[in-house]
């Protein structure tokens, strides 16, 4: 059995949910089981298409509002936040099994910081985490407890960004 680790991708800049993404199709094309839960992210895209094209890959989408957590009213928040620790629950389910080779939990860090999830609940997934399991986190301001608990740390730095310059987001593109 190979050695599964924890990495997190983390930082203001873009690529965090890419590079994620990047390693789910290195994985799948080595016959990897896949699951990715997305956590606040709502919006349809075109990895999604991608994705379901992939018959190792499954995607669990918590957020399906579209919108940022700091532009919802109270009620979605409170939506929001209980998905989030349903979720976490399946998520415990899964590490008992044997069904997941690389689980990626991309914007955790996000849900993390808007009180969705705590610290907690995710350091005890890592605990329980199977072995040969991987993880990766993603998300921005990835707190120490879990930068000391992973094995790779990759912080996205913006160097420059054409959304400085008013480029909006571009289908195929950010989304």
């Amino acid at each position: 059995m190979r050695k599964g680790c924890v990495q997190i991708y983390t930082g203001d800049g873009k690529g965090k949910t890419t590079a994620a993404l990047g390693l789910t199709l290195r994985a799948a094309g080595r016959g990897l089981r896949v699951r990715i839960v997305q956590f606040m992210k709502g919006r349809e895209t075109g990895e999604l298409h991608s994705l379901s094209l992939l018959p190792s890959v499954t995607v669990y989408r918590v957020c399906e509002s579209g919108k940022f957590f700091d532009n919802m009213d109270e009620a979605e928040r409170h939506a929001l936040r209980a998905a989030c620790r349903e979720m976490m629950e399946r998520i415990a389910g899964w590490l008992a099994g044997d069904e997941t080779d690389l689980l990626i939990l991309d914007e955790a860090l996000g849900a993390l910081k808007c009180g969705a999830v705590t610290l907690e609940e995710i350091l005890s997934l890592l605990k329980k985490r199977p072995g040969g399991m991987e993880i990766v986190l993603t998300g921005r301001a990835a707190p120490q407890e879990l930068v000391d608990r992973a094995d790779l740390v990759t912080e996205m730095v913006p160097v420059k960004h054409y959304f400085d310059r008013g480029v909006p987001a571009r289908e195929g593109i950010e989304y």
